[in-house]
């Protein structure tokens, strides 16, 4: 145990621990020294000890001396002692802390510790005569947790592990409680039911909350409590991050002129958010400026400590400045400019006036009297010209009070004054103004409210009064323009977004016939009293539940009622009879007077939009019911209640079977799509490097042409153009002779008219060949139109026929068709046909 030697009260229990503790001594103030004692709970064994601050140091008893005076000490201290035994195989640590008699410890003590504290449950062995070794619990103190405010982390940060020494013997599972764990604030402190890691989630503020007290507890995996609970102290350390604020931003006081030097004026006051014991909270003032400069620049001065503004100058004249503007800063961090955040306030500081002027007259006139008083101001009330329209007075000017010491005084001056009161149009005045009437609402159109009259003052002058409407907001209603007569022209509605707190203002003008005319304004007020003439609202109009009652949150609801109380709430919630599958499907409870919860009544509904009628009743009397209709999206939830994407897709109408039937079809389409394309791009390649079945020579496979056409093109056909591509082989039309000849087959001689083709082919060249073609036939007037415009279809990838087109198609003239014998049987045919010769 842990003594006090001279007072013998326990501290602590410092020997057979695993980790340290809050020892607090109290130092007296009279002592050089102090010592501790260390008992042990086995007399027999040796132990030795050492401090980690080398100003205190443990004799071999453990007794605690201090190496320096202390008493001095303004701050707690703690250390570290460390015991170990002869052979070194135990260690026991435990935390020390100091503070002098009259001190309390701060919680802002900074533990011993580099990243996290281990704290593990204690036991203590004894032998028994019979038994073997027996485990006994031993209380002990677990050093607070000191955390500074504003951390920037990273989250979570490891504070502290909590660690049974039976965890190697069962599985143990850790758990803390208590506000900011389990109780609000929630969730700001966690820890790892495995390794026993606590950790803080988020950085904390001082401000809200300086401290928190949460408890330990170890239990197997089973549930069973293996350890007593382990209080846990966790003080949040305060950071300068408030800066000082005045109470307000704009300070008034006075002194009276002529104040001796030293006379308090006023006092400002700035608080500061951070903790007061500390300089972070500490604030002092200062003045920055002063306006104006007279007599002096610093004319007042301010107590650093307590913000109280006296004098420091003599020479303040209320007739010189009679207001002067001080510009005060508080700053925290006990006024360091380095350190400290400050802010400002202005103090305005009124000169009073005193006696120190005598009175003075300028003139005496009958008819005229200017007075000059520089202390006093006089005021008159005013004049009617109906009540009296002239004035004799006999002014006397003197000072009532003694005048300031120093001042010599004066005799009293008076004057003899004549005054004539001018009569002037005044304008019409209504006797009550505002005039308020009360009415309940609805109030129908052409219904009298009342006669709003203006009296003329003007006694003496009969003048006649009209009246106008100035301001009707809602065009409610209408005056008579010769006697102020009211009526309504619309009916009165009290939930009129017009009405401001069941009133409404209007505003009308009396102007008489006077030169000039004057005018006089009026003010009616209507108090409208609430009748029921409105349904109660279901709010909110749309909500989400979760397909599975267990699953999901209840939906809170409401009523919104234009109409105010004793008409409005409480409400009373229903679920109708009709249709049925509304009382089948859900339940309805009540909360209190204005709320009620909607929830499913079955374990499972299927997920989709759903309009539940509910009837809502008001308070009226008699009530008023509306039958609402919440739209409540039904969805599948995860464990959290929340709504998954597939559910968000099946509330939109479809089920779950749908999207999956919808998804595997896509997948198909894009498949298919898919083969498609890389089957044309084989078979494409398969045409461009597939050679001829048979020779050139004998190639006479039927090509089906139409050469009946004389116009269009492969403009006006849907043809795939990169198909026209020559014949591989050119060899069997290089003999052919000259004439018109075909103009995609390459001339054996130079002909200016039409375009030459590249000896190799080129996938892309037909098109532009085409149309050199089309071009050069246009200009050479010897080749007939037709020859030009053809349609071609390709049944291979080359033909070694010649074209046909190359046949003169004019009927004058003889035409040498014998190079026809050379394209195979059938076409030598068709030279005989054409040329005149024999069958073969």
């Amino acid at each position: 145990m842990c003594r006090l030697n001279r007072t013998g009260v326990p501290l602590c229990t410092a020997m057979y621990f695993s980790l340290p503790m809050i020892v607090s001594l109290l130092f007296n103030v009279f002592l050089s020294f102090l010592a501790v004692k260390f008992e042990t709970c086995q007399q027999k064994e040796e132990v030795s000890f050492e401090s980690s601050d080398p100003k205190f140091s443990v004799g071999p008893d453990g007794s605690l001396y201090a190496e320096q005076d202390v008493t001095n000490l303004t701050e707690p201290i703690q250390f570290m002692v460390t015991a170990r035994d002869s052979v070194g195989k135990s260690i026991w640590e435990t935390t020390v802390k100091l503070t002098l008699a009259g001190h309390p410890p701060s919680p802002q003590i900074k533990q011993a510790r580099t990243n996290y504290v281990l704290i593990t449950f204690p036991r203590q062995h004894q032998r028994g005569s019979s038994n073997g070794l027996r485990r006994q619990k031993r209380d002990w103190v677990i050093p607070p947790i000191n955390v500074p405010e504003n951390s920037r982390g990273p989250f979570p940060q490891v504070l502290v592990r909590i660690r049974s020494d039976q965890d190697k013997e069962i599985e143990i599972r850790y758990s803390i409680t208590g506000a900011g764990a389990d109780q609000p604030p929630n969730d700001i402190y966690i820890i790892d039911p495995v390794t026993g890691k606590m950790s803080v989630t988020k950085p904390l503020d001082r401000e809200e909350r300086a401290s928190y007290h949460l408890r330990a507890h170890a239990v197997d995996i089973n549930g069973n409590q293996m350890e007593p609970p382990i209080d846990l102290y966790i003080y949040v350390i305060d950071m300068n991050d408030n800066r000082p604020e005045f109470k307000n931003q704009v300070y008034n006081g006075s002194v009276a002129e002529m104040s001796k030097p030293g006379t308090s004026v006023m006092q400002v006051t700035a608080f500061d958010a951070d903790d007061s014991i500390t300089a972070n909270g500490l604030v002092h003032y200062r003045i920055l400026s002063q306006t104006p400069h007279i007599p002096i620049p610093n004319m007042f001065t301010i107590n650093g400590a307590t913000g109280e503004i006296s004098t420091i100058a003599s020479g303040i004249d209320r007739e010189k400045v009679s207001q002067y503007a001080i510009i005060v800063q508080a700053t925290d961090m006990e006024g360091s400019l380095s350190f400290g955040l400050s802010n400002t306030a202005t103090a305005l500081i009124s000169i009073a006036d005193i006696n120190d002027n005598p009175p003075e007259l300028d003139s005496k006139t009958v008819s005229t009297l200017q007075l000059t008083q520089r202390a006093h101001t006089m005021k008159l009330k005013p004049i009617d010209y109906e009540r009296n329209n002239a004035f004799t007075l006999m002014v006397v000017v003197s000072n009532q009070a003694h005048l300031a010491s120093g001042i010599p005084s004066s005799p009293s001056s008076s004057a003899a004054v004549a005054i004539t009161v001018l009569d002037i149009n005044e304008a019409p005045v209504f006797p009550s103004n505002p005039k308020i009437i009360r009415f309940e609402e609805g109030v129908p159109a052409d219904t009298t409210l009342a006669t709003f009259a203006a009296l003329d003052p003007d006694r003496f002058i009969q003048q006649t009064i009209r009246y106008s409407k100035l301001s009707d907001p809602a065009n409610w209603l209408k005056i008579n323009r010769t006697n102020g007569r009211i009526t309504t022209t619309a009916v009165l509605d009290r939930e009129s977004p017009y009405m401001k707190k069941n009133v409404y203002e209007a505003t009308f003008l009396a102007v008489d016939n006077g030169s000039p005319p004057a005018t006089g304004t009026g003010t009616l007020q209507i108090y409208l009293i609430d009748v029921n003439d409105n349904v109660p609202v279901l709010v909110p109009q749309e909500a989400l539940v979760c397909e599975r009652s267990r699953h999901g949150y209840p939906v809170n609801i409401t009523a919104s009622d234009l109409d105010s109380e004793p008409n409005a709430g409480p409400y009373v919630f229903e679920l109708p009879s009709f249709p049925s599958s509304a009382r089948r499907n859900w339940t309805i409870s009540r909360l209190n007077g204005n709320y009620a919860q909607l929830k499913l009544r079955i374990p499972y509904l299927e997920a989709g939009m759903y309009r539940v009628p509910i009837l809502v009743s008001d308070s009226g009397n008699p009530p008023l019911s509306n039958t609402s209709v919440l739209k409540v999206k039904v969805c599948p939830c995860d464990e959290n209640g929340d709504c998954t994407v597939i559910g968000a897709v099946t509330v939109a109408g479809l089920g779950t079977g749908a999207i999956i039937t919808i998804l595997i079809c896509i997948i198909i389409l894009l498949s298919m799509v898919l083969f498609f394309v890389v089957w044309v791009k084989r078979r494409e390649k398969e045409r461009q490097t597939k050679p001829l079945l048979i020779d050139p020579e004998d190639d006479v496979r039927d090509n089906i042409l139409k050469y009946d056409e004389e116009g269009g093109g492969e403009e006006d056909q849907d043809y795939d153009l990169s198909q026209l591509q020559q014949p591989e082989s050119l060899d069997h039309i290089m003999s052919k002779p000259a004439g018109v000849r075909r103009v995609d087959e390459r001339p054996v001689i130079l002909e200016s008219q039409y375009p030459v083709r590249p000896t190799i082919p080129h996938p892309g060249d037909i098109g532009e060949f085409i149309i050199d073609g089309l071009r050069a036939a246009d200009n050479d007037p010897t080749a007939p139109p037709y020859d030009s415009l053809l349609v071609f279809d390709y049944e291979g990838s080359g033909s070694t026929a010649g074209s046909v087109s190359s046949l003169d198609s004019s009927s004058s003239g003889e035409q040498d068709y014998d190079y026809l014998n050379d394209w195979g049987p059938r076409f030598k045919k068709l030279a005989d046909l054409y040329g005149g010769g024999g069958e073969d």
